[in-house]
């Protein structure tokens, strides 16, 4: 496909990211930033301890460096770029953060929260700035990263995970902001974290621990790459439209011109989708399938002869419709497996981030289970559209579908669900106290009126 070229798009994300001022922004736009802000610090607490993160610490420690900013739950103090990088990691840990960037109705699939919303915080922290500052930084960043990728869509065949791509794009915006960079060292900026850019699906479809360290390294080289745009190293001149820049290289070119650009300044984007369960969200629609079934009809698994999910072939084809496999990282192998997540669901009536764990994977009952679910193409669908069929040994049928998943803007979660949500991650964790938390509910419910985010900060140690 022809690249579409405009030279002036990227000066005027750049003005937009070093000109925009928290009165900048209407209420709606605010609330959803903070309820973000809410979900993605709740999704940290939850996925602190998970495998292989506090290896990730141990290492990040002994590196060592410059004490700038805190590891979240952990405590300890090492440079910016670094904090920020395991901070985003264990953030989506659990794959539970606010997903799908919505532009002007249109949406793709993503996982920009996680970045975006840690590198504010954890470089906020390094730059003592107040509540208002954080919004600011990250809705700058947020709306960069959303715009980026709905201008040129999302292809999983190019094999590129846009966590890699785009969102180091949100993080150098937020950088580039809270460090005070102007417009010629923001370009520059961008131009070197163009070199940074990186991350296969490969990390996905293996269901491997490194899933998630893509939206750790987009928040280390957006920090760095400001940084040294900052101390005078320059860049290539134009990281998106450039003869090799992010269109060339990682998309089949900018198709969506206007997208990059309309109401900048006056519309500020993000992720538009609240997960109700801690797995791919691919999985969703047959999840809310199958605790309908269970909650309406109050059947009992034990009793179920077969279970029928009709889906897209891009389902079918995904990492999520495969057998289910415990494999060599179990937790990856049953966030991203429709199998696994539906028997969870039939089995013990809910989907929680305890289920994400050995003693719940390694379960026989769930491992014999799975083999009763058959997957089958529903012609025509797309990747929400979900037919489901349960099948009693007794031979009553009991049937739902959905083509809209709740947590998705048009079915929404309520205020006070997101709110269960954070409660749910904080007792699993179990390694913040119950009167940090409940301090950090008071806070982030008015965080524009926070003098400095130190004292949130404060409250996520364990």
């Amino acid at each position: 496909m022809h690249l579409v070229t405009n030279r002036t798009s990227l000066e005027k994300l750049i003005a937009n990211v070093l000109e925009t001022r928290f009165e900048n922004f209407d209420q709606a736009t605010v609330e959803h930033a903070k309820n973000r802000i809410l979900d993605t610090v709740g999704c940290l607490i939850g996925g602190a301890k998970d495998t292989g993160n506090s290896e990730l610490v141990d290492i990040i420690i002994d590196i060592g460096g410059k004490p700038e900013a805190s590891i979240m739950i952990y405590g300890d103090k090492v440079p910016a770029h670094n904090a920020a990088m395991v901070n985003s990691i264990l953030a989506r840990s659990f794959d539970f953060e606010p997903v799908s960037p919505l532009v002007d109705g249109l949406s793709a699939p993503g996982h920009v929260s996680g970045t975006t919303i840690m590198t504010a915080l954890t470089l906020g922290e390094a730059q003592d700035i107040s509540g208002r500052e954080l919004i600011t930084a990250l809705l700058v960043g947020d709306d960069i990263a959303s715009r980026l990728l709905i201008s040129s869509g999302f292809e999983f065949s190019r094999g590129w995970d846009n966590i890699g791509t785009v969102n180091a794009f949100g993080a150098t915006a937020i950088a580039g902001h809270l460090l005070g960079l102007d417009r010629h060292q923001l370009k520059n900026a961008f131009g070197i974290v163009l070199n940074q850019l990186a991350g296969s699906m490969q990390i996905v479809w293996d269901a491997t621990t490194a899933f998630k360290i893509n939206q750790g390294l987009s928040s280390r080289n957006g920090i760095f790459s400001a940084r040294l745009a900052k101390g005078g190293w320059t860049g290539p001149k134009d990281a998106l439209f450039g003869e090799f820049g992010y269109y060339k290289l990682y998309t089949e070119g900018c198709r969506n011109l206007e997208a990059l650009t309309k109401d900048l300044g006056t519309k500020y984007y993000s992720d538009g989708t609240f997960k109700p369960y801690p797995c791919c969200r691919i999985n969703h629609g047959a999840i809310d399938c199958a605790l309908a079934i269970v909650h309406k009809h109050g059947i009992d698994a034990k009793d179920i002869q077969q279970v029928i999910i009709n889906v897209s072939s891009d389902v079918l084809n995904h990492i999520c419709g495969k057998p289910f496999e415990t494999g060599e990282f179990p937790h990856a192998n049953a966030a991203f497996n429709m199998r696994y997540t539906v028997a969870t669901a039939l089995l013990r009536k809910s989907v929680k981030p305890e289920h994400f764990t050995e003693e719940y994977i390694r379960d026989s009952l769930i491992n014999a289970f799975v083999n009763k679910i058959k997957l089958a193409e529903l012609a025509g669908a797309g990747f929400s559209r979900v037919k489901f069929m349960v099948v009693m040994k007794d031979g009553r049928e009991f049937n739902e579908d959905t083509d809209i998943p709740r947590g998705d803007p048009q079915n929404p979660l309520s205020k006070d669900e997101l709110i269960a949500k954070f409660w749910d991650n904080v007792e699993f964790s179990k390694t913040i106290p119950k009167e940090n938390a409940e301090r950090l509910l008071k806070i982030l419910e008015k965080l524009e009126e926070l003098d400095n985010v130190r004292k949130m900060v404060h409250l996520l140690i364990a």
